[in-house]
């Protein structure tokens, strides 16, 4: 049986952390940056853990 591949959108958009989770970006940030405050694009920019509910939805498409 052939192996079980990742989805490769999902592997292009979230990272493994050492301990198992998933770290994603946030969302908001992909245009109309500019109108945003300093503040707000700073926090957006950088990442975040997915949320533990929607864990089960996206167990399939990775590799651990």
């Amino acid at each position: 049986m052939a192996k079980m591949k990742s989805s490769r959108t999902l592997a292009k958009r979230i990272k493994v952390t050492g301990t198992g989770k998933l770290k994603r970006k946030k969302a908001y940030m992909g245009h109309f940056a500019p109108n945003k405050t300093r503040k707000q694009r700073k926090h957006l920019s950088k990442r975040t853990l997915v949320h533990e509910r929607d864990m089960h939805r996206l167990e399939g498409m990775y590799k651990k």
